[in-house]
């Protein structure tokens, strides 16, 4: 029995791509990983039009490094080091710009809204909108080598091991960082949720 490409698993389709050049295959793997990756990005670099430049700049990445992937590591463990490493370089970049920068101006971000499939009433998402600009805004004050496990962890839910990995930390380390960074986020959050 054949099976669709619908149906095949991540390192399955990565396989596909690898060996046959299908382009079918990229897609649904583009398909798969785009939202998680700009929610991801987005709560690590704190900016919308930033974050899908650079889920843009990852699915680039992919496509003319597909070789390198092996398959020995899960998909998403390559797929999410690739974006954070592009994260990490662009707030390396904004920090030097705002070195230089004489007029610095606060413009008024909205948060990233990634479409939800399940309704919610108008009152609880007015609701959780308010508290997720809160929690973004506290999670771009966390210090960036808390916020990555913590974002990779909390909001993304992946395992320490997958994490350690993406990370190339120690699992100990990926742990002692997510408590460092959990405290910070609940210091900073506690005035709300009191």
């Amino acid at each position: 029995m054949i099976k669709k490409l619908s149906d095949l698993t991540d390192e399955q389709l990565i396989k596909e791509f690898q060996d046959n050049n299908t382009l079918e295959a990229y897609e649904l793997l583009v398909k798969r990983y785009k939202d998680p990756l700009t929610n991801f990005v987005f709560r690590f670099v704190g900016d919308k039009d930033t974050s899908i430049d650079i889920v843009q700049d990852t699915m680039i990445k992919f496509y003319l490094n597909k070789d390198s992937y092996k398959s020995f590591a899960k998909f998403s463990t390559w797929i999410y080091t690739i974006a954070g490493n592009l994260a990490k370089n662009e707030l390396k970049r904004k920090r030097r710009r705002t070195i230089y920068s004489i007029n610095q101006q606060d413009d008024d971000e909205k948060t990233l809204q990634i479409e939800d499939k399940k309704f919610v009433a108008p009152d609880r998402s007015a609701d959780n909108s308010i508290k997720n600009e809160f929690v973004q805004k506290a999670l771009l004050k966390v210090k960036p080598v808390y916020r990555e496990v913590v974002i990779l962890r909390d909001i993304e839910g992946l395992s320490y091991e997958e994490i350690s990995e993406i990370t190339g930390l120690s699992i100990g380390t990926v742990k002692s960082r997510i408590n460092r960074g959990r405290t910070q986020l609940q210091k900073l959050l506690k005035d709300i949720y009191n």
